[in-house]
C-alpha cells in the first residue's frame, strides 16, 4: 500500500471564505509528522469535494517558516490538487484565523508562494473578530516571463490578440505573483465562462496555465467581473484576479488606480499606487465551521 493510499489520521479544519471563495485551514505548524507529511495534493482533491468531501476550493495549509518577521508560510493546493503561489482571499481569511486566536496582531506579514505579503485588519466585530482585511498584494507584473507565458520573455501583453479557435481574442495578462489574463467586455455568461474558462486556462501560450477573468467596466471607479480560476474552476471571487483586473484596467486607461470591484460573491477595493507601484485590496473574510476529516 502506497502512502497516498494508506489511512490518514483525522485532519483538523477550520472552514473559512472571502466572499465565498473557500478554503479549508490546516494548522501544521505544531503537528505530528505523521500529518505534517500528508500527501496534500491527494488530501485537496479529497476534502474539496463538494459530494463526498467538506466542499471547498482547496485547502490552506497554515505551515511553520523561519523567515524572519513573518508569523507563518501559506501554502495552497486548489480542489484538483495542484498548488497555487497565491489566493488573495486565502489570504484575508488566513489573517482573520490568526488575528482571532491570538496569534498575531492587526499588521502581519506571511510568507506565500508569491513572496511575503502584509495583510493587515481594518475593522473587527462587535466581539473583536476580524472583519475586514487590507492586503498589500505587492507590485503587478507583466513581462511573459513572470507570467509563464511563450514569446518574447521580456514582452508585455497588453490589450494583445490572443488567437483563439480560428479568430483571436483581446486580452491583457498581469501577474500578481500568479497569471491572470483579463478579457475586457460585456461579462460572459456561466454557459461561457464553463465552456471557455477551462480552455483557456490550458491555452499553449500559457504554460503553467491562467486565471481567466470576465471584466466589464461599469466606470472609471466600478468594475464587474467573473473568475474560472486554475485548478478550482467557476468561484464566486478571485482575490488576485480582482486585483489584476483593476491593474488591466488602469493601465489601458478604462478605470482609475482605485476601483470598487463587484464579484459574485460581493465587492472588493482595490487600490493600485502610483508612489510605491503596490495593489492593495480590502474585503471581508468570515469563519464558517470547525471540523474534523477522517478518510478510513
Amino acid at each position: 500500500m502506497t502512502h497516498a493510499q494508506a489511512a490518514w489520521p483525522p485532519i483538523p479544519f477550520t472552514k473559512m471564505h472571502g466572499l465565498g471563495n473557500d478554503y479549508l485551514y490546516i494548522d501544521i505548524r505544531r503537528a505530528e509528522p505523521v500529518l505534517a507529511e500528508l500527501p496534500w495534493p491527494d488530501v485537496a482533491r479529497a476534502m474539496s469535494d463538494r459530494h463526498f468531501g467538506v466542499g471547498s476550493d482547496g485547502i490552506i495549509l497554515i505551515a511553520p517558516t523561519d523567515e524572519p518577521g513573518c508569523v507563518a508560510r501559506m501554502r495552497i493546493f486548489n480542489a484538483d490538487g495542484s498548488e497555487s503561489e497565491m489566493c488573495g482571499n486565502g489570504l484575508r481569511a488566513m489573517a482573520k484565523w490568526l488575528y482571532d486566536r491570538g496569534e498575531a496582531g492587526a499588521r502581519q506579514r506571511i510568507l506565500t508562494g508569491a513572496g511575503i505579503l502584509e495583510p493587515e485588519v481594518v475593522e473587527v466585530d462587535a466581539v473583536g473578530r476580524a472583519r475586514r482585511i487590507r492586503v498589500n498584494m505587492g507590485a503587478p507584473r507583466f513581462r511573459r516571463r513572470d507570467l509563464g507565458m511563450s514569446g518574447d520573455p521580456e514582452a508585455e501583453f497588453i490589450d494583445a490578440a490572443l488567437p483563439w479557435e480560428g479568430e483571436a481574442l483581446e486580452a491583457t495578462a498581469v501577474s500578481m505573483g500568479n497569471p491572470h489574463a483579463i478579457f475586457f467586455g460585456p461579462l460572459w455568461d456561466t454557459e461561457r465562462l464553463a465552456s471557455w474558462g477551462p480552455r483557456l486556462e490550458h491555452h499553449p501560450w500559457f504554460t503553467r496555465r491562467v486565471n481567466v477573468h470576465s471584466v466589464e467596466v461599469v466606470d472609471r471607479s466600478h468594475l464587474r467581473m467573473r473568475h474560472w480560476e486554475r485548478g478550482a474552476g467557476m468561484t464566486l471571487a478571485c482575490g488576485t484576479g480582482a486585483a489584476a483586473a483593476a491593474v488591466a484596467a488602469a493601465v489601458t486607461g478604462r478605470a482609475g488606480r482605485r476601483v470598487t470591484i463587484e464579484v459574485p460573491g460581493g465587492s472588493l477595493l482595490a487600490e493600485w499606487e502610483e508612489t510605491s507601484g503596490s495593489v492593495f485590496l480590502t474585503g471581508p473574510a468570515e469563519e464558517v465551521a470547525e471540523g474534523t476529516f477522517a478518510r478510513r
